[in-house]
């Protein structure tokens, strides 16, 4: 992300703390998605 990207994202009515949600959602299943590749684990 880029300040840009925070800007566009007010300019359409996110606040702060949408934002800040986005990104650690966002966080969250990059680091769970890493995590499950590195184990090798084989989805159903």
């Amino acid at each position: 992300m880029e300040r840009g990207d925070v800007d566009r994202l007010r300019a359409v009515g996110f606040e702060d703390a949408d934002i800040l949600g986005i990104v650690e959602a966002t966080a969250y299943y990059a680091y769970a998605n890493r995590i499950v590749d590195g184990l090798g684990v084989e989805l159903e």
